[in-house]
């Protein structure tokens, strides 16, 4: 089973896990929402991690393109980017600015507790493409710096780094924290 399978059936993107801490995040930033794309777009935006051999290269980076398809063929286009643009990696590349279900997204993992969320990737794998990301010097992560030196002190870096990213954009400021993405991914997610 490919590792971003195995994310959406049991890893951080569990399908029955993280679209309610989406929701909560939403909630805590623009209040309870009204419109049934938002709703939609919490169980349906990381559903293309399915299939997927990697999380953050070539292939992982894409997992945007089904929500977004499936948003866009129930409401419009404007739902479909609003999928699409929860990647703020894949926004950046496209030259659009994220949407409000990219800063909820953020926000969702830091309100999830540690003992939850890294049996989850542990078991999936999933936290070895994470760490070594924080460790490549040349990753997209690189900006970040985030310490590997055990994974509670990787998962407590990443929640504060993203605590703040969401403070700073929960407005949907212009994002210069994001590394710029035009250039190409490699397979194990670096940035050539």
């Amino acid at each position: 089973m490919k590792i971003g399978t195995k994310s959406v059936l049991f890893g951080a993107h569990c399908f029955l896990i993280h679209p309610w801490f989406v929701m909560i995040a939403w909630i805590k930033l623009y209040g309870f929402p009204l419109h049934p794309a938002i709703w939609l777009s919490f169980f349906f935006h990381d559903l293309g991690y399915l299939g997927k051999p990697n999380m953050d290269g070539e292939e992982g980076e894409t997992h945007v393109e089904l929500g977004a398809k499936i948003l866009g063929f129930l409401f419009s286009k404007k739902w479909a980017d609003f999928s699409r643009y929860h990647s703020r990696f894949y926004a950046k590349k496209d030259g659009v600015n994220y949407s409000k279900l990219c800063v909820a997204d953020k926000l969702a993992i830091t309100l999830e507790p540690y003992w939850l969320y890294l049996p989850r990737v542990n078991w999936t794998g999933e936290i070895n493409e994470y760490m070594a990301q924080a460790k490549n010097n040349d990753g997209k992560y690189n900006s970040m710096s985030i310490t590997t030196e055990n994974q509670k002190a990787w998962f407590k870096d990443v929640c504060d780094y993203l605590k703040k990213w969401v403070n700073e954009h929960k407005d949907l400021k212009e994002d210069l924290w994001t590394p710029n993405t035009k250039q190409s991914i490699t397979k194990t997610g670096v940035w050539k």
